[in-house]
């Protein structure tokens, strides 16, 4: 078994990952428009028709302002939490609308799609990990903090997309508001490219074949700053910047029968342990910066 991935577009711009088999693919969000979509993968020679349903992380713009078009295009099944449907006020025929549980998997033909918490400022915010046969992909973006939740699925993981969203030291020196530094830095925006670095050297697997690094800041990282501190400890895995701007390549992603990841299932989590996790950077506490609901 194998699988076939690829970001068609990484960016507060818009997000969309598509991720499938031979046999049929879903896409992680539908972050741009319907008509970017097709003509990307068209691009690529991979047919949208066998796109057979979306899952939306959250519902941020720039994960869902697709979403319509698309569905009413393709007729496609939406899997999204009511939290987040409620949230997102977008239209979708309530036929075609599906939910989700974590770490309950989505079978769609020989893909199974898994979901686990994250931390980030959304109503009710999941990442997702596609598996088919022993071969599984995550797409771990918008994480505010590298919480257990992450590191347990990352490290079970042959391919990530993975957020390396801001450089600290830009952040901290650049035009933003002190309050929007703390919304980006605080523990539930996201993650920077420090703390998506060590999450890749202490916990990535010794069968992880690509990282795609994900969700770079137009204006508080560059493509290079992330490139040259992940390719220093790159290893056996291909490093691959996400663009904001165009398509990637479509990498196949395969499993060595001796290196078989152990089936994924809920770690055991409790609210102390998400707490004493410290970011990289020391900021302002936040208010409310923990959800018990994520568990």
């Amino acid at each position: 078994m194998s699988l076939f991935i690829t970001s068609l577009n990484s960016g507060s711009n818009g997000n969309c990952y598509y991720v499938g088999n031979e046999d049929e693919a879903v896409l992680i969000d539908a972050g741009i428009s319907c008509r970017e979509t097709e003509k990307r993968l068209k691009r690529l020679e991979l047919d949208i028709n066998k796109i057979k349903a979306i899952f939306i992380t959250h519902e941020h713009a720039d994960h869902i302002q697709g979403v319509r078009v698309l569905v009413k295009k393709y007729r496609l099944p939406v899997y999204i939490t009511p939290r987040t449907l409620h949230q997102s006020h977008i239209f979708i025929s309530p036929h075609l609308i599906r939910s989700f549980q974590p770490y309950e998997p989505v079978v769609i033909g020989n893909l199974a799609i898994t979901a686990f918490p994250k931390l980030h400022d959304a109503i009710d915010p999941h990442s997702f990990v596609v598996s088919c046969g022993n071969v599984r992909v995550g797409v771990m973006t918008d994480i505010g903090r590298v919480c257990p939740h992450v590191v347990h699925n990352f490290q079970n993981c042959h391919a990530v997309f993975l957020e390396s969203n801001y450089d600290a030291e830009m952040l901290e020196n650049g035009p933003y508001s002190y309050g929007l530094k703390n919304r980006i830095r605080g523990g539930k925006g996201h993650i920077s490219n420090s703390e998506a670095f060590r999450l890749f050297v202490e916990h990535r697997s010794p069968f992880m074949s690509h990282l795609l690094l994900s969700h770079l800041s137009h204006d508080n990282n560059t493509p290079t700053l992330v490139e040259n501190l992940f390719k220093s400890m790159a290893g056996d895995t291909q490093v691959i910047i996400a663009s904001r701007f165009e398509e990637t390549a479509v990498y196949h992603i395969s499993s060595s029968v001796d290196l078989i990841p152990p089936i994924l299932s809920e770690p055991v989590i409790t609210y102390e342990s998400l707490v004493k996790m410290k970011p990289v950077r020391k900021v302002k506490a936040v208010k409310n910066q923990f959800q018990l609901n994520l568990f």
